[in-house]
């Protein structure tokens, strides 16, 4: 059992850009073809990708569609989609449509029963996002921060069938500040839900750290600027993380 590494795309008027904290006004552009992208980073050895419709996220309905689905045409493996999902519709039509995992944000906050009710019927593929502002949840893109702590709307999901938690550190998204290790792995080891990683990703230092954690229940981290400045490279990455996961290394 090795660290799934998830590149990234995120998506802003059919572009693959990245934010820095989450503003859609720091948006840097990446390129203007996401299905070449895509299958770039099949290419490197992703079997993973986690797709974000960052216009989706604000508009609270998808809004990069057209380009989600030429990403589900180009990489021939598993897509992990978020952005704008917050209804069961939704939902449903991204799953029929080829992607394995989807990404409730909002909603889980906001709509807890949905998340239940859509884990409970297709187990192992809603996946929560736990957005975190100085240790409480952002919502709605990150534009808005709640006073609901992490740990608390994690555990509101437990023994319900989600996927993973997808906790970012929002104050270090796009930054390369590097991952939020120690907080990452305390939410991993207070509940009983596999978590993946995101924001702040800097180099093959914090997959090595966070490769180190598998077993204290961190599934995956998500990387998508340091990939696209060249500070990481993919396949490197992938490689570091098996090795990393050799059972010598948990003896």
């Amino acid at each position: 059992m090795s660290l799934i590494i998830f590149p990234a795309i995120d998506l802003k008027g059919g572009q693959v850009v990245r934010l820095a904290e989450g503003d859609m006004d720091r948006a840097t552009v990446y390129g203007d073809d996401p299905a070449a992208q895509a299958e770039a980073f099949a290419q490197a050895g992703a079997e993973w990708l986690h797709v974000v419709d960052l216009d989706g996220a604000f508009a609270g309905e998808s809004v990069n569609g057209a380009a989600v689905a030429s990403i589900l045409g180009r990489f021939g493996g598993k897509v992990q989609l978020g952005g704008g999902i917050r209804n069961r519709e939704s939902i449903e039509r991204w799953l029929d449509l080829g992607v394995q995992r989807v990404v409730i944000g909002t909603a889980a906050l906001e709509n807890p029963e949905l998340v239940r009710e859509a884990a409970r019927d297709n187990p192992g593929r809603i996946v929560v996002a736990v957005d975190a502002r100085d240790g409480m949840v952002a919502t709605r893109g990150w534009a808005d921060v709640s006073d609901v702590a992490v740990a608390d709307l994690a555990r509101r999901f437990e023994d319900v069938g989600v996927a993973a938690l997808l906790f970012t550190d929002v104050g270090r998204d796009g930054l390369l500040k590097g991952c939020n290790v120690e907080a990452t792995v305390a939410l991993a080891r207070e509940v009983a839900i596999p978590v993946i990683a995101s924001g702040g990703v800097a180099s093959i230092a914090d997959v090595q750290d966070l490769a180190g954690h598998v077993l204290d229940g961190v599934e995956g981290v998500i990387t998508g600027r340091a990939l696209y400045d060249g500070r990481l490279d993919l396949a490197e990455a992938i490689e570091t993380a098996r090795l990393r996961a050799s059972p010598a290394d948990f003896a």
